[in-house]
């Protein structure tokens, strides 16, 4: 996808609540035809298409972030209001009631838990890496990828457990199925990091941009 000189580009406000370098997610989304910019309060998000909330490290420090910031609750509202939304990784835990990590609780927006990986001793923790994705037929932003096949990159120890399966956008295999993205209304989160997944990420990225 790119941007055309006759139509503008979809302003989108990647929430920066002062963890992480954010330069790459916000790199990815302007090469796929974005205006893409760092919020650092809540204002600047009031005039964007579209909110980001990208995350890493640890979901007590996250918590405390924003609430510190405000971010909880602009969060809050704009999916309550179903705006468009992509969260990332962390950004996709902190959606749910409370996390085994630090045994702390998340945003509350959905129902669920986010748990630590319990596999055998043939797998590693953290989850780190390239894994595919399966969903199912028809399920949103999915034009162009093939289900099962189609590789995208994780890193994290910590999975989500939503209470309600009609969530489940994205499912993989680590020791077992869990999911790997959820998807209700306009609010859309991945635990894999599209920004780090090269063309097929990208292309998901494309994909959530023909939606706004």
């Amino acid at each position: 996808m790119s941007s055309s000189s006759n139509t503008a580009r979809p302003r989108l406000a990647v929430i920066d609540y002062g963890m992480g370098n954010l330069r790459s997610v916000v790199k990815a989304w302007e090469q796929v035809g974005a205006d893409a910019y760092l919020a650092s309060e809540p204002e600047a998000v009031r005039d964007a298409d579209a909110v980001v909330f990208p995350g890493q490290g640890a979901m007590v420090d996250a918590m405390r972030r924003l609430s510190e910031t405000g971010f909880d609750r602009v969060i809050r509202d704009w999916i309550a209001a179903d705006k468009p939304f992509f969260g990332i990784c962390l950004g996709l835990q902190a959606l749910f009631e409370s996390t085994e990590e630090g045994n702390c609780k998340g945003l509350g927006i959905f129902e669920g838990s986010v748990r630590r990986f319990e596999v055998d001793a043939s797998l590693k923790v953290p989850h780190m890496g390239w894994n595919s994705v399966t969903f199912a037929e028809g399920a949103p932003l999915t034009e162009g990828f093939e289900s099962g096949v189609d590789q995208f990159y994780f890193v994290h120890s910590y999975h989500i457990v939503p209470a309600d399966s009609s969530l489940v956008w994205f499912e993989t295999d680590y020791g077992g199925s869990f999911a790997s993205g959820i998807q209700q209304g306009r609010c859309y989160a991945t635990q894999f990091h599209p920004e780090k997944s090269q063309s097929k990420g990208l292309q998901l990225y494309a994909n959530f941009l023909l939606c706004l």
